[in-house]
């Protein structure tokens, strides 16, 4: 193993500082072969970057909670995905004239300038979606002037969250050979985006799927993406090249980049029968990780992977999708007998990709990830804000060294 490797190779380094005492010996455990005394944390698990009010996690009782509020009973409320987008950002629910102020603001931000959408249409078709966010996103930093101030700055916010959909939009559209086209105001964030993607009218289900889908992915409290813009927003970087850091953490197949491995998962298994040859075939071997099961934080089922099994047992009726659908069950059962016991369960992805087929997505090279980024969009900016006006210090951790001990080096003669 390669950590047990290091671990040996380092015990052979004279370290200085007594650092070589902290080293603990190499064990079968690759977390542990090398840590050092509490001073080092690989991954920064559990360590607190930041207070608050945002989102709470119990991770052993799957709880997921939004501003005190279950993400079950938002769910069940039929709360749009603009009424939790404005929670976030303005701190408590909106009555009706705010909500209709706040989808001014967001609609506002649908015109992208043209540099923008030309951004996007210069890169190659094949390119990953993320990639194409990225890009334009970056486009909108290049021409930024904005200032973190110490007031509260929703506002601006609210009409980024306009400009995600309409990248995210452009980029799909792209990917899927088809010319830009931006979204226009209709009776919600979610219904704008499907009509400026598939040039008709979707359904009342889809629409509500997709505001359900938002809702679920909109915030996850710290995790790698979050994490990164935190880092690029404490420097007083403008939001722009904060979401433009989360976004290329994002990228990551250990982050929102798992949801195309469970799609790519589910299509290698092909159909229902063949889940638990496949699985003891490619996992319980150790071969392969299964997709769309475990998470860092919690130890038992993820509430979010609940409502998207039954979004997507209620979409995926028939066809291709609805076998997609029973072999992801299956699957989940093969998986569920072996890993549960371990504190291993499905989260949110297991089940989003055949939610975002069933919406007509396409399975295109990070399509779905862009779909979990549009989504995350509206955390991230509330993360971001809350760490600026909490005067959060410049992000800047240490490195334990563990190299050589200090050594001259002659000079040339």
């Amino acid at each position: 193993m390669v950590f047990n490797f290091l671990a040996i190779r380092f015990k052979n380094i004279h370290l200085p500082f007594g650092i070589m005492d902290t080293i603990c010996k190499a064990s079968e455990d690759p977390a542990t072969a090398y840590l050092p005394d509490s001073r080092l944390s690989l991954g920064l698990e559990d360590v607190y970057i930041k207070p608050t009010r945002l989102t709470y996690i119990d991770g052993e009782r799957g709880e997921l909670r939004y501003l005190g509020y279950r993400i079950e009973d938002i769910i069940s409320s039929g709360a749009s995905a603009e009424v939790i987008q404005y929670a976030f950002l303005y701190g408590k629910l909106p009555d009706d004239s705010e909500l209709a102020r706040f989808r001014a603001l967001v609609e506002k931000g649908y015109e992208l300038p043209d540099y923008v959408v030309s951004s996007v249409a210069a890169l190659p078709r094949s390119s990953d979606v993320v990639g194409m966010q990225a890009v334009a996103m970056a486009s909108l930093a290049a021409g930024s002037d904005f200032q973190w101030r110490k007031i509260h700055m929703p506002d601006t916010f609210a009409t980024m969250l306009g400009q995600m959909a309409a990248i995210t939009v452009i980029a799909l559209r792209h990917a899927m050979g088809k010319e830009p086209k931006l979204p226009s105001p209709t009776a919600s964030y979610a219904r704008s985006f499907l009509v400026a993607l598939q040039d008709k009218e979707p359904s009342d289900e889809k629409v509500r799927a997709l505001d359900q889908a938002i809702i679920l992915y909109l915030d996850h409290e710290v995790p790698a993406s979050t994490t990164a813009g935190l880092v690029t927003v404490s420097t007083l970087a403008d939001p722009y090249s904060a979401v433009l850091s989360a976004l290329a953490a994002l990228r990551g197949p250990l982050h929102g980049g798992a949801t195309e491995g469970v799609m790519a998962q589910l299509n290698e298994v092909g159909e229902p029968q063949a889940a638990k040859e496949w699985f003891e075939k490619n996992v319980a071997s150790g071969k392969k990780r299964l997709m769309g099961f475990g998470h860092r934080v919690y130890k038992a089922y993820d509430p979010r992977a609940l409502i998207f099994k039954s979004i997507a047992m209620k979409l995926a009726s028939e066809g291709q999708l609805h076998k997609m659908l029973t072999t992801a069950l299956a699957l989940e059962q093969v998986g569920l007998k072996s890993l549960a016991v371990k504190g291993i369960y499905p989260n949110a992805d297991f089940y989003s990709p055949i939610v975002y087929a069933s919406l007509g997505i396409p399975y295109a090279k990070g399509a779905y990830t862009a779909m979990f980024a549009l989504s995350r969009t509206a955390g991230w900016l509330a993360h971001f804000e809350e760490y600026v006006q909490m005067g959060g210090r410049i992000i800047r951790p240490r490195a334990l060294y563990i190299g050589p001990a200090p050594r001259t080096l002659a000079p040339k003669t």
